[in-house]
Protein backbone atom coordinates (compact mmCIF):
# COMPACT_ATOMS: atom_id res chain seq x y z
CA UNK A 1 0.00 0.00 0.00
CA UNK A 2 1.17 3.54 -0.71
CA UNK A 3 1.80 6.07 2.04
CA UNK A 4 0.81 9.75 1.91
CA UNK A 5 3.66 12.25 2.00
CA UNK A 6 3.99 15.72 3.48
CA UNK A 7 6.68 18.09 2.21
CA UNK A 8 7.64 20.88 4.61
CA UNK A 9 8.18 23.77 2.20
CA UNK A 10 7.78 26.83 4.38
CA UNK A 11 10.26 29.53 5.38
CA UNK A 12 11.89 29.97 8.76
CA UNK A 13 11.68 33.38 10.45
CA UNK A 14 14.29 35.92 9.43
CA UNK A 15 16.28 36.48 6.24
CA UNK A 16 17.68 33.52 4.35
CA UNK A 17 21.18 34.21 2.92
CA UNK A 18 20.56 31.61 0.21
CA UNK A 19 17.92 33.88 -1.32
CA UNK A 20 20.13 36.98 -1.58
CA UNK A 21 20.35 37.97 -5.24
CA UNK A 22 18.58 34.77 -6.37
CA UNK A 23 15.26 36.29 -7.43
CA UNK A 24 13.43 33.53 -5.54
CA UNK A 25 10.85 34.64 -2.99
CA UNK A 26 11.11 31.53 -0.82
CA UNK A 27 13.70 28.81 -0.31
CA UNK A 28 11.51 26.05 -1.77
CA UNK A 29 11.53 27.86 -5.12
CA UNK A 30 15.29 28.49 -5.21
CA UNK A 31 16.62 27.07 -8.52
CA UNK A 32 19.06 24.17 -8.33
CA UNK A 33 20.24 22.49 -11.54
CA UNK A 34 17.65 24.42 -13.53
CA UNK A 35 14.59 23.66 -11.41
CA UNK A 36 13.23 24.91 -8.07
CA UNK A 37 14.45 22.60 -5.33
CA UNK A 38 10.85 21.69 -4.44
CA UNK A 39 10.26 20.34 -7.96
CA UNK A 40 13.14 17.88 -7.58
CA UNK A 41 11.70 16.59 -4.30
CA UNK A 42 8.13 16.25 -5.55
CA UNK A 43 9.21 14.43 -8.71
CA UNK A 44 11.24 11.96 -6.66
CA UNK A 45 8.24 11.29 -4.42
CA UNK A 46 5.89 10.88 -7.37
CA UNK A 47 8.33 8.49 -9.07
CA UNK A 48 8.12 6.16 -6.07
CA UNK A 49 5.37 3.50 -6.24
CA UNK A 50 5.33 3.55 -2.43
CA UNK A 51 4.10 7.16 -2.19
CA UNK A 52 0.45 8.17 -2.51
CA UNK A 53 -0.96 11.71 -2.23
CA UNK A 54 1.57 14.48 -1.64
CA UNK A 55 0.79 17.58 0.43
CA UNK A 56 3.00 20.67 0.21
CA UNK A 57 2.94 22.66 3.41
CA UNK A 58 4.02 26.32 3.39
CA UNK A 59 2.99 29.71 4.74
CA UNK A 60 1.95 30.75 1.22
CA UNK A 61 1.04 27.52 -0.54
CA UNK A 62 -0.66 29.39 -3.41
CA UNK A 63 2.78 30.67 -4.41
CA UNK A 64 3.99 27.08 -4.71
CA UNK A 65 0.88 26.00 -6.59
CA UNK A 66 1.69 28.55 -9.29
CA UNK A 67 5.09 26.94 -9.98
CA UNK A 68 5.05 25.64 -13.58
CA UNK A 69 7.37 22.73 -12.75
CA UNK A 70 4.66 21.22 -10.56
CA UNK A 71 1.91 21.42 -13.17
CA UNK A 72 0.33 18.12 -14.11
CA UNK A 73 1.77 16.11 -11.20
CA UNK A 74 -0.95 13.76 -10.01
CA UNK A 75 -2.43 13.78 -6.49
CA UNK A 76 -0.58 16.91 -5.41
CA UNK A 77 -2.18 19.11 -2.75
CA UNK A 78 -1.30 22.45 -1.20
CA UNK A 79 -1.94 23.57 2.36
CA UNK A 80 -1.11 26.72 4.30
CA UNK A 81 0.95 26.26 7.44
CA UNK A 82 1.60 28.30 10.55
CA UNK A 83 4.95 29.64 11.68
CA UNK A 84 6.24 26.67 13.67
CA UNK A 85 7.34 23.45 11.98
CA UNK A 86 5.99 21.10 14.63
CA UNK A 87 2.61 22.81 15.03
CA UNK A 88 2.15 23.05 11.25
CA UNK A 89 2.96 19.38 10.84
CA UNK A 90 0.64 18.40 13.67
CA UNK A 91 -2.23 20.22 11.94
CA UNK A 92 -1.51 18.39 8.65
CA UNK A 93 -1.52 14.86 10.10
CA UNK A 94 -4.43 12.51 9.32
CA UNK A 95 -7.23 12.16 11.86
CA UNK A 96 -6.16 8.62 12.72
CA UNK A 97 -2.99 6.66 13.36
CA UNK A 98 -2.23 5.97 9.69
CA UNK A 99 1.46 6.48 8.84
CA UNK A 100 2.74 9.41 6.80
CA UNK A 101 6.11 10.10 5.19
CA UNK A 102 7.53 13.55 5.95
CA UNK A 103 10.39 15.24 4.12
CA UNK A 104 11.56 18.76 3.32
CA UNK A 105 11.75 20.94 0.24
CA UNK A 106 15.54 21.18 0.51
CA UNK A 107 16.01 17.39 0.43
CA UNK A 108 16.95 17.86 -3.21
CA UNK A 109 18.93 14.65 -3.77
CA UNK A 110 16.02 12.42 -2.73
CA UNK A 111 15.46 9.38 -4.97
CA UNK A 112 12.86 6.57 -5.12
CA UNK A 113 15.53 4.11 -3.96
CA UNK A 114 16.16 6.19 -0.84
CA UNK A 115 12.43 6.29 -0.15
CA UNK A 116 12.16 2.52 -0.53
CA UNK A 117 15.14 1.88 1.75
CA UNK A 118 13.75 4.18 4.41
CA UNK A 119 10.16 2.91 4.40
CA UNK A 120 11.30 -0.71 4.43
CA UNK A 121 13.59 0.00 7.36
CA UNK A 122 10.89 1.91 9.25
CA UNK A 123 8.86 -1.28 9.66
CA UNK A 124 6.04 -1.02 12.20
CA UNK A 125 7.55 1.84 14.22
CA UNK A 126 5.56 4.82 15.47
CA UNK A 127 8.41 7.19 14.64
CA UNK A 128 11.25 6.45 12.23
CA UNK A 129 14.12 8.81 11.46
CA UNK A 130 16.44 8.48 8.45
CA UNK A 131 20.09 9.08 9.32
CA UNK A 132 23.51 8.72 7.70
CA UNK A 133 26.63 7.57 9.54
CA UNK A 134 29.63 9.86 9.13
CA UNK A 135 31.89 7.31 7.44
CA UNK A 136 29.21 6.57 4.83
CA UNK A 137 29.05 10.24 3.83
CA UNK A 138 32.75 11.07 3.98
CA UNK A 139 33.76 8.00 2.01
CA UNK A 140 32.26 9.67 -1.06
CA UNK A 141 31.96 13.35 -0.13
CA UNK A 142 34.75 14.30 2.29
CA UNK A 143 34.12 17.99 1.58
CA UNK A 144 30.57 17.88 2.95
CA UNK A 145 30.04 19.59 6.31
CA UNK A 146 27.18 18.31 8.46
CA UNK A 147 25.96 18.54 12.04
CA UNK A 148 26.86 15.26 13.79
CA UNK A 149 25.34 13.46 16.77
CA UNK A 150 28.05 11.39 18.47
CA UNK A 151 27.08 7.99 19.90
CA UNK A 152 28.78 4.69 20.55
CA UNK A 153 29.48 3.07 17.23
CA UNK A 154 29.37 6.18 15.07
CA UNK A 155 28.55 9.82 14.39
CA UNK A 156 25.22 10.48 12.70
CA UNK A 157 23.50 13.22 10.68
CA UNK A 158 19.80 13.52 9.87
CA UNK A 159 18.57 12.72 6.37
CA UNK A 160 15.33 14.77 6.34
CA UNK A 161 12.95 11.81 6.14
CA UNK A 162 10.55 10.78 8.87
CA UNK A 163 7.75 8.24 9.10
CA UNK A 164 5.13 9.20 11.67
CA UNK A 165 2.24 7.09 12.89
CA UNK A 166 -0.45 9.73 12.50
CA UNK A 167 -1.81 11.47 15.55
CA UNK A 168 -0.13 9.03 17.90
CA UNK A 169 2.95 11.26 17.66
CA UNK A 170 1.24 14.52 18.70
CA UNK A 171 2.83 14.60 22.18
CA UNK A 172 6.27 14.25 20.57
CA UNK A 173 5.54 17.08 18.11
CA UNK A 174 4.37 19.31 20.94
CA UNK A 175 7.64 18.61 22.77
CA UNK A 176 9.66 19.27 19.61
CA UNK A 177 7.93 22.62 19.18
CA UNK A 178 9.53 23.77 22.42
CA UNK A 179 13.08 22.77 21.44
CA UNK A 180 13.23 23.05 17.63
CA UNK A 181 15.11 26.37 17.82
CA UNK A 182 18.09 24.27 19.00
CA UNK A 183 17.78 21.75 16.15
CA UNK A 184 21.41 22.29 15.08
CA UNK A 185 22.78 21.86 18.62
CA UNK A 186 23.05 18.14 19.14
CA UNK A 187 23.75 18.05 22.87
CA UNK A 188 20.96 20.51 23.67
CA UNK A 189 18.49 18.32 21.79
CA UNK A 190 19.69 15.22 23.60
CA UNK A 191 19.62 16.97 27.00
CA UNK A 192 15.98 17.96 26.48
CA UNK A 193 15.04 14.28 26.65
CA UNK A 194 16.46 13.98 30.16
CA UNK A 195 19.75 13.66 32.08
CA UNK A 196 20.09 9.90 31.55
CA UNK A 197 20.01 10.24 27.79
CA UNK A 198 22.50 13.14 27.92
CA UNK A 199 24.87 11.22 30.20
CA UNK A 200 24.64 8.15 28.00
CA UNK A 201 25.45 10.21 24.91
CA UNK A 202 28.38 12.01 26.55
CA UNK A 203 29.88 8.74 27.79
CA UNK A 204 28.95 6.85 24.61
CA UNK A 205 27.07 4.26 26.66
CA UNK A 206 24.68 3.35 23.86
CA UNK A 207 24.26 3.50 20.12
CA UNK A 208 22.07 6.05 18.38
CA UNK A 209 19.52 3.30 17.72
CA UNK A 210 19.30 2.65 21.46
CA UNK A 211 19.20 6.39 22.21
CA UNK A 212 16.32 7.07 19.80
CA UNK A 213 14.42 4.07 21.16
CA UNK A 214 14.84 5.40 24.72
CA UNK A 215 13.72 8.89 23.66
CA UNK A 216 10.60 7.43 22.04
CA UNK A 217 9.66 5.55 25.21
CA UNK A 218 9.31 8.87 27.01
CA UNK A 219 6.20 9.41 24.86
CA UNK A 220 5.07 5.80 24.75
CA UNK A 221 6.27 5.47 21.15
CA UNK A 222 8.24 2.82 19.32
CA UNK A 223 10.98 4.92 17.73
CA UNK A 224 13.84 3.80 15.52
CA UNK A 225 16.68 5.03 13.37
CA UNK A 226 16.88 3.86 9.76
CA UNK A 227 20.55 3.96 8.64
CA UNK A 228 20.74 5.08 5.02
CA UNK A 229 23.29 3.44 2.74
CA UNK A 230 23.70 6.45 0.42
CA UNK A 231 25.64 9.42 1.75
CA UNK A 232 23.65 11.77 -0.50
CA UNK A 233 20.62 11.20 1.74
CA UNK A 234 21.90 13.69 4.33
CA UNK A 235 23.10 16.40 1.92
CA UNK A 236 20.42 19.08 1.93
CA UNK A 237 20.55 22.65 0.65
CA UNK A 238 21.35 24.70 3.73
CA UNK A 239 24.35 26.73 2.54
CA UNK A 240 25.78 27.96 -0.78
CA UNK A 241 28.50 25.31 -0.57
CA UNK A 242 25.79 22.65 -0.30
CA UNK A 243 24.23 23.82 -3.55
CA UNK A 244 27.58 23.59 -5.34
CA UNK A 245 27.97 19.98 -4.18
CA UNK A 246 24.34 19.09 -4.97
CA UNK A 247 24.64 20.39 -8.52
CA UNK A 248 27.89 18.43 -8.95
CA UNK A 249 26.15 15.23 -7.81
CA UNK A 250 23.15 15.88 -10.04
CA UNK A 251 25.41 16.42 -13.04
CA UNK A 252 27.10 13.08 -12.35
CA UNK A 253 23.72 11.36 -12.21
Amino acid sequence: MSIPAIVMAGSRPGPDPLLTGSGASTKALLPIAGQPMLVHVVRALRASPLVGPITLLAQNSAELAAEAGLAGIADLHFSDSGQGISSSLAAALPDNDAPVLVTTADNVLLTPSMIAEFLTGAGDSDVAVAMVEKDVLLARYPESKRTWLKFRGGWWSGANMFRLRGRRVLPLLDFWGRIERDRKKGLKIIAAFGPWLLLGALLRLFTIQQGIARAGLRFGLKAKVVPMSEGEACIDADKPVDIVLIEKIMAAR
